[in-house]
């Protein structure tokens, strides 16, 4: 189907600012087109009223663990080596491949309710988010979780996987895979350079955590002698193509280290200061040039998967850190979630943005509601006053997920009922 939307305001961006403009949109193949081609007649296009709406891309969440809705508020209140090595891991030894499954579904339903149309997930489970993701009609981007001392041997297991879901999903539209090594204290130097060896022969993108808590920085450089940015710089691994998550704990020529390679950066600001790991150098990032990115983290330490929520916590944590108003401004907060992350994904002008020829990736966002009414500052509400509630409507690749707050391609019923089954006998 093909639409045009009427009577919208649709966010536009230049270099200097993000604004609004009214006007209509095309949506053609699942392109966005300011003008309708020339061999489509406006005639067959189904008619889509914005009006009160504003237009805007999808938000892209650049770091997830989806299986992990199964977890939601499990394993609060504790400190991060009890939450990770006591409570989350034994359940992820328990949990099936199906549980994996539904609970990333489950996560599909929160992202696209709260406007995200595209995520980059570590998961644990063989095919289970991507299956999750194309049943959902969600982009995404895919990581095997990778651990080990080598990639060959006792890594080889989890590479193969990667490898096969890769293969399974080649002719995807929507579904991407990257190489994700878990952290550099599951993973090894030697697996870490033969993952950046492959990214680079296949092409592939790189995620990874890093530099998240004290214990991670202090363990590092008690075997490595260097931190564990250092560590990762001298595997080869730090490159434009690389997904770096977290970064609170940065020393010494860190931020420089990865300012020079190019690595984005994503902040989890509720999740990082759920596990009382403190908040990522911002400030310090912007100013070397970095990319930066913001995402949910899982739903076992967030606890939600809401971008929105995301959005406002960041800008005001750092202006309160900072004791600086004009810190992190809105207009930056929203590019984290859409331009810079389609950036750092290889997509730029593809998502993240409404232009000719670009992904129709949409949202429309009620701008009638109590929280974002009157519209006197569009882009200002998008980060201080919006909570995920105020969207209407989710378009991913020219096709509705979601229309007039009603899942299209997801059963809501059937995913909280078999959710719950899971919980019931897992947790």
């Amino acid at each position: 189907m093909n639409y045009k939307i009427i009577n919208g305001a649709i966010l536009k961006s230049d270099p200097e600012k993000l604004y609004t403009l009214s006007e209509d949109l095309f949506v053609v193949d699942g392109k966005v087109y300011e003008n309708l081609p020339e061999d489509v007649k406006e005639e067959e296009l189904e008619i889509v009223d914005a009006a009160h709406h504003l237009v805007m891309p999808g938000l892209i969440n650049l770091h997830t663990h989806a299986y992990m809705t199964v977890l939601r508020n499990y394993a609060d209140d504790v400190d991060f080596d009890e939450w990770l090595f006591k409570r989350v891991m034994p359940v992820e030894d328990r949990l099936p491949q199906e549980g994996a499954y539904w609970s990333s579904l489950l996560a599909c339903m929160e992202m696209v309710r709260t406007g995200t149309t595209c995520f980059n997930d570590m998961h644990m489970f063989r095919g289970q988010s991507a299956r999750a993701a194309a049943d959902a009609g969600v982009r995404a981007f895919i990581g095997r979780g990778l651990v080990g001392e080598d990639l060959y041997v006792d890594g080889a297991s989890r590479f193969e996987d990667c490898l096969e879901e890769q293969k399974e999903w080649e002719s995807s539209k929507l579904l991407k895979f990257v190489l994700a090594p878990h952290a550099i204290y599951s993973c090894s130097a030697k697996l870490y350079e033969q993952v950046a060896r492959e990214a680079e022969e296949r092409h592939m993108l790189k995620h990874t955590h890093l530099s998240e808590s004290d214990v991670e920085v202090a363990n590092c450089l008690e075997k490595y002698g260097k931190t564990p940015v250092e560590f990762l710089r001298d595997t080869g691994f730090l490159d434009e193509k690389t997904i770096l998550a977290h970064c609170v704990k940065m020393q010494g020529e860190d931020i420089s280290i990865i300012a020079e390679a190019g690595s984005t950066v994503v902040t989890n600001p509720a999740s990082n200061a759920k596990l009382g790991n403190g908040f990522a150098p911002l400030h310090k990032f912007a100013e070397s040039g970095v990319n930066l990115c913001l995402a949910t983290d899982g739903t076992s330490s967030n606890n939600t998967l809401n971008l929105f929520r995301e959005m406002n916590l960041v800008s005001l944590i750092h202006k309160g850190l900072a004791g600086d108003s004009t810190m992190l401004p809105a207009d930056q907060v929203v590019r984290m979630v859409t331009e810079n992350a389609a950036a750092a994904v290889g997509m730029k002008d593809q998502i993240g943005t409404i232009r000719d020829g670009a992904n129709a990736d949409l949202i429309f966002v009620d701008l009638n509601e109590p929280s974002m009414f009157p519209n006197n500052n569009i882009v200002s509400s998008l980060c201080y006053s919006a909570n995920g509630s105020e969207v209407d409507s989710v378009m991913i690749d020219g096709r509705f997920v979601m229309r007039k707050r009603e899942f299209v391609t997801m059963d809501g019923e059937r995913v909280r009922f078999e959710v719950q089954r899971i919980v019931d006998k897992y947790l």
